[in-house]
């Protein structure tokens, strides 16, 4: 299934079955969008992210920082992350989300592309401090800069549904999505811009 959106328009749900992604179309204009997109590539305290794979540390050239409630601790990828306190214009956005969606955010992590050639590889948001009492993940995923090929893989059946996030899209991620799909960005050689991602989580301290 390719669900290749020139101009995005809402939808209540783009996965097939087992999960629920909402896509909220654009929620910024384009000179709003293009703020932003500079704002925090300037003033966003980026780092190379670092994890361990098979016993092996790796340093990524995809850039990432975390925001918070508080200086949250988070272990994914075999390291430990250290949350920042919110950002002004971060705050602001997750306010305005949290109307949008309906749900709480505490934590925002932000991923930084700077061109097609940094990518994500496919995974599922599922660890343990990310889940909710009643086995719910909510991750609103707002995106700024150059559009990028979007990716969920249905973890038994192995189908596939693609998108291209735009400049000011958001999609949210609900319910069972990361028990039963992984999703990934895509590689490009032809994307030369950088893309900004913020995914709002709602952390639950060990």
């Amino acid at each position: 299934m390719n669900l290749d959106l020139f101009s995005p328009m809402q939808q209540d749900n783009i996965l097939p079955y087992d999960g629920q992604v909402q896509d909220y179309g654009l929620i910024l204009n384009t000179q709003d969008s293009k703020k932003y997109a500079q704002y925090f590539l300037q003033h966003l305290a980026w780092q190379h992210d670092e994890v361990i794979l098979h016993g092996q540390y790796y340093k990524t050239d995809r850039k990432v920082v975390w925001y918070g409630d508080a200086e949250y601790q988070y272990r994914y990828s075999g390291m430990y992350k250290q949350a920042l306190i919110w950002q002004p214009a971060l705050l602001r956005l997750k306010q305005h989300i949290e109307k949008l969606v309906g749900h709480e955010f505490n934590s925002c992590l932000a991923n930084l592309y700077e061109n097609g050639s940094q990518a994500v590889g496919w995974h599922s948001d599922d660890e343990p401090s990310l889940v909710s009492p009643d086995q719910q993940v909510v991750i609103a995923s707002l995106s700024f800069g150059a559009s990028r090929k979007f990716c969920f893989k249905h973890k038994s059946t192995q189908e596939k549904v693609e998108m291209m996030l735009q400049s000011g899209q958001l999609i949210v991620m609900r319910g069972q999505t990361q028990r039963h799909w992984k999703h990934a960005i895509m590689k490009s050689t032809k994307i030369t811009e950088p893309r900004v991602n913020l995914t709002f989580r709602y952390f639950y301290p060990e």
